[in-house]
């Protein structure tokens, strides 16, 4: 990770008055809105601010609370003085972090069936973590239902729209992926498991590895002789 994304400010521009929060990388994108504040994403940039209607000290809380979670995690953070904290909370892994950990099983599998195990777990049908989604989809979609601007039916006829169309395909396309995965029962040709044991019908003692060795990739031939043209 380059030095220059583990550093951030937290100030209060002096032109607008609010409260923004500059630098970092994704992982600090993700403090900064668990902390309560809002992203604004800009070509060249994106930035975080505090939300819109609140009074001084509800954003100096939760200016101060960003800088307390980000160099709790280890970042380095420039604020001014009002948002200054000695406070360190404690940090506990994100729901995200578990499904992460699904793709690190994938990335670690050696065979269909152990990736078709891991994407059980985004395919349930019940309570698999597609269904869960669905599920929060729809009752922000209900939420919005009742909230009283003219909006928010709109919003919550999109909400439900993701659900029934674009989640579904997701989830589709999964499911028929991880049957396909489920039927092989076939080990992945690159990723077998060395054991570093010599078979007992090897006649080199000295050989520390019955692997095959991976599979060299093929120079392409070079690009045919272009012709030279008469002059003229």
């Amino acid at each position: 990770m380059p030095l220059a994304e583990r550093f951030l400010t937290v100030r209060r521009d002096p032109h607008s008055e609010e409260v923004l929060a500059r630098g970092g990388d994704a992982e600090a994108h993700s403090v900064l809105q668990r902390a309560g504040l809002v992203p604004v994403v800009r070509l060249h940039e994106t930035y975080h601010r505090a939300p819109t209607g609140l009074a001084e000290h509800e954003e100096i809380r939760l200016a101060s609370q960003a800088v307390a979670r980000l160099r709790t995690v280890g970042y380095h953070v420039d604020c001014e003085d009002a948002f200054d904290t000695d406070s360190r909370p404690a940090h506990h892994l994100p729901l995200g972090a578990s499904v992460a950990y699904l793709a690190e099983q994938i990335r670690e599998a050696t065979t269909t069936d152990e990736v078709a195990d891991v994407l059980t777990e985004l395919t349930a049908p019940s309570d698999g973590v597609l269904a869960a989604v669905e599920q929060v989809l729809a009752a922000t979609a209900d939420f919005h239902d009742g909230l009283g601007n003219a909006a928010d039916p709109h919003t919550a006829r999109r909400l439900r729209h993701l659900a029934d169309e674009y989640l579904h395909v997701t989830r589709t396309d999964l499911i028929h992926t991880r049957n396909a995965l489920a039927d092989r029962h076939a080990p992945h040709p690159g990723r077998s498991i060395c054991t570093e044991e010599v078979p007992a019908t090897e006649h080199e003692r000295s050989a520390v590895c019955a692997c095959p060795p991976p599979p060299g990739t093929v120079p392409a031939p070079p690009p045919p002789p272009v012709a030279a043209g008469p002059r003229r």
